[in-house]
This record gives C-alpha cells, structure tokens and sequence, in this order.
C-alpha cells in the first residue's frame, strides 16, 4: 500500500488480486446478499483508492483493509431497517458437493461430510453478528486476535472473547449433531 501511495499503480493491482477473494467472502457471508455484496466489495476498494494518499501504516494491510470493509458494513447494517441477517447460500464459495467430493470417492463419506458441512454452515449462520464476524475475520483472512480488534474497534480481550464463544457454539453444535446421529443410528 505505501508503494501504491507513492504512485506506483501496478502495486495495487497486487493487493487488489492478493485480497479479492478473501475480502468479498466477508462481506456476502456477513450481508448475506450476493447482489449486496459485490457493491459493498467495490465500494471497500474505492474507499482504498481514495484513501491512497493519506494512507499511514498503523497495522498490516490486512487489517486496515477488513477495518475498511467492517465499517462499510456497518453502515450498510444502519441504511437498513431491522438490520441485515448473514446468510451462508455460498454462491461465491465452494459448493457442499465440492467440499464433500474433497474427502473421498465414497458415496457414504461423501454423504456424511455434505452433512456436516451443512450443518457447520447453519451453526455459523445462527451466531451472534460479532461473533460471526470475528471468526470470519480470523478464517477468511487468517487474523490474529490482534488484528480483529483493530478491524472490529474492540479492545483484544472483546474480539478474544467473541472468537472463543463462536468457537464453542460451533463446536457444541457439531457434538449435537454426531450425538443426534449416534443416537437416531445406534452407532
């Protein structure tokens, strides 16, 4: 970004191609609206374009660039009435049929993991806003605790602590899961 600020254009095409895919996930997950979603996505890097003189390193990239998108989403969340659900429909993303043939050629395995890949998407789609949003943060772009508080606005204990309940509600969800399967399969 300071190579960009200084005036060599090429230099954001490479954090443009190195952040595109991760960014725009964020934000159709988070808004739930593919439509939605790639005008937020051009907006966050209009936003960093008109932000290309002024720009100061404070943290990585990264962060400022998902601080960015946060805050477009944020005022996405307020033009809106009720607010804006996220929705995990992954028309940007991998198919469930994807993920499962990943796991093998077995039509039970295959089975099994479409299963459990959908039901991980539900749980992440029936977490608290904040808590979505952190665990986004973290698995999209690979943030430390760190860097979602500077891209949230919330100290590190906050965005710890956000992480750390999305974590454990995903994870009880899923024991349910294979707990409600043994108990329906006898196994």
């Amino acid at each position: 970004m300071e190579r960009y600020r200084d005036g060599d254009a090429a230099a954001f095409d490479v954090l443009y191609g190195r952040h595109k895919g991760g960014v725009f996930r964020y934000l159709a997950r988070q808004c739930g609206n593919h439509g939605v979603a790639e005008e937020l996505f051009q907006e966050v890097w209009m936003n960093v374009i008109r932000a290309r003189a002024s720009y100061t390193v404070q943290a990585k990239f990264t962060t400022y660039l998902y601080r960015v998108a946060h805050n477009r989403l944020i005022d996405h969340y307020r033009a809106q009435p009720g607010g804006v659900l996220a929705s995990f429909d992954a028309e940007d993303g991998p198919s469930l049929d994807n993920v499962a043939a990943a796991r093998g050629a077995d039509p039970a395995v295959s089975a099994d993991a479409r299963q459990q890949a959908g039901r991980l998407l539900e749980l992440i789609d029936e977490l608290p806003a904040v808590q979505r949003e952190a665990f986004l943060l973290q698995q999209e772009s690979d943030m430390s605790i760190e860097e979602i508080a500077q891209a949230t606005g919330v100290s590190r204990e906050t965005a710890k602590s956000r992480l750390r309940y999305a974590i454990a509600k995903l994870r009880e969800g899923m024991q349910h899961q294979d707990r409600e399967y043994e108990r329906t399969t006898g196994q």
